[in-house]
């Protein structure tokens, strides 16, 4: 990865699904193109006028510029892909001479660039998760070249949208529509910073809806043609009403630069993510723990379906809620609640938005009659880290955790404790590693990272109870 630059990227057979987040090194070439002055004019206006709602809305759309702090990273095994027993034959052996065991990785300063969106007056902003993520500093630039230090209050990388919160007033602010309502063919229009050009304004049409991509469960995407590039992530797609109906993400490219197809989320997905990152911190997903898979044309006539529909229950997991309510395998999903399921890409976003322990009703063909099942939805267990805000700790102590989830606390019998994920600055200098288990600070017992950070954000010096592997040790980090 050069500096500068990151794509958040999925192979598809031989094409990638290039991220936008990050400007490329500038050695990137203009072409002018010319136009003849011969147009049809009866032509021209026939086509879609965006003058009026770039005027209206291109002011609430932002720069987000993201600094990475180098650091040093822990990294267990100095071989990549080299497994743990061969390396102790290596060692035994004397060879080679590089030292076995945790080694310090060095990371130089990352810089990259994305954009954003305002939607409220008092300064928070809607953005993808993958342009602030692991950020040390972030800088917002409006229209006027007003900059403001930018805070990260809540960030998901499942669905890809992450909450940002400056210190302003009386911003403009943009409005928000219905990706719902969203029409295939449908003209609409995108707001950027492609490649760091401000403010830039490319058009299209929607391709397609609901779209599915690999990795991507939780969000039905929306296709468009819009030319969009790196530096166009987290920026609005507008109708052309000139309301947001979705957030830019992802580009699919075997280049990393546009070529015809885009992806956006849907802004209504978008913003019950926003509500649940603001009120909760995170985001709380139903499941009802069952594996599926889309029904085929072959999968339809084996099952003696007139055509293919629905999602296949290949896997039930033991004790969760499908088990529990009598799903089996082989049951097809055709509807939940009433609603019909048309493929397997359909029933974990619609769950996933469902509360913990709210009923849904399927109703599944078993042995080619429907059938009415009621499962009691479980909430998904978090697996993703949430960084420490290093500046409310003195921006010293340097360390990405998260918590641990009850069945992971009852397997290594804890109370409570905190995972570390990363570690730089302080922490790193004072032994800190990746997987250690921050168990109390300064005495005090740490459950979340709001623990974490109440408990260090006053002091000079820390003593962390860390658990590693079997042990249980003390790690004095000071702070100042």
């Amino acid at each position: 990865m050069r500096k500068g630059l990151a794509f958040k990227s999925t192979i598809l057979t031989s094409t990638v699904i290039a991220a936008l987040a990050f400007v490329p090194a500038a050695n990137a070439q203009l072409s002018f193109l010319s136009s003849s002055d011969n147009k049809d004019q009866t032509q021209v206006q026939t086509l879609p006028d965006f003058t009026k709602l770039v005027e209206e809305n291109g002011k609430g759309v932002v720069n987000i510029s993201t600094i990475r702090n180098a650091r040093t990273k822990t990294v267990a095994n100095p071989f990549p892909g080299l497994d743990d027993r061969t390396a102790e034959l290596f060692r035994r052996f004397g060879f080679p001479i590089v030292p076995f065991g945790p080694q310090e990785q060095r990371i130089p300063e990352q810089r990259g660039t994305g954009s954003g969106f305002i939607i409220s007056s008092d300064g928070l902003i809607l953005t993808n998760a993958h342009v602030v993520e692991g950020a040390d500093e972030l800088r917002i630039r409006l229209t006027d070249n007003r900059e403001f230090q930018g805070k990260v209050l809540g960030l998901d990388k499942k669905t890809d949208i992450a909450v940002v919160k400056i210190e302003a007033k009386n911003l403009p602010v943009l409005k928000i529509g219905s990706s719902e309502n969203l029409k295939v063919g449908e003209w609409v229009a995108a707001i950027g910073s492609p490649f760091g050009l401000d403010n830039t304004v490319t058009a299209g049409i929607v391709s397609a809806k609901s779209r599915a991509l690999p990795s991507e469960e939780y969000v039905p995407f929306i296709q468009t043609d819009v030319a969009v590039n790196p530096g166009n992530s987290g920026g609005p797609l507008f109708n052309m009403k000139g309301e947001v109906v979705g957030i830019n993400s992802q580009i699919f490219s075997t280049s990393g630069g546009f070529m015809g197809l885009s992806f956006s989320i849907p802004i209504d997905l978008a913003i019950q993510i926003k509500d649940q990152l603001i009120e909760n911190g995170r985001v709380i997903r139903g499941r009802i723990g069952v594996g599926i898979q889309s029904v085929t044309q072959d999968l339809a006539e084996a099952f003696g379906m007139k055509s293919p529909r629905g999602a296949v229950i290949t896997q039930l997991e033991k004790g969760q809620p499908g088990e529990k309510a009598g799903l089996q395998v082989g049951d097809i999903v055709i509807a939940l609640n009433g609603q019909e399921i048309k493929n397997a890409n359909e029933l974990p976003v619609r769950v996933s938005a469902m509360k913990p322990g709210t009923k849904a009703e399927l109703t599944v063909l078993r042995d080619g009659k429907e059938r009415k099942v009621t499962v009691t939805v479980a909430e998904t267990p978090s697996d993703e880290a949430t960084p420490v805000d290093s500046k409310q700790a003195q921006g010293k102590l340097g360390v990405s955790v998260r918590a641990l989830n009850p069945e992971e606390l009852k397997e290594l019998e804890l109370p409570n404790g905190l995972l570390v994920t990363d570690v730089r600055g302080a922490a790193a200098r004072a032994g800190l590693m990746p997987r250690d288990i921050i168990i109390s600070a300064n005495g005090k017992s740490v459950k979340t990272t709001s623990d974490l950070i109440n408990a260090v954000k006053k002091a000079d010096k820390v003593a962390l109870l860390v658990q590693r592997q079997n042990s249980r040790i003390f790690i004095a980090v000071d702070l100042k």
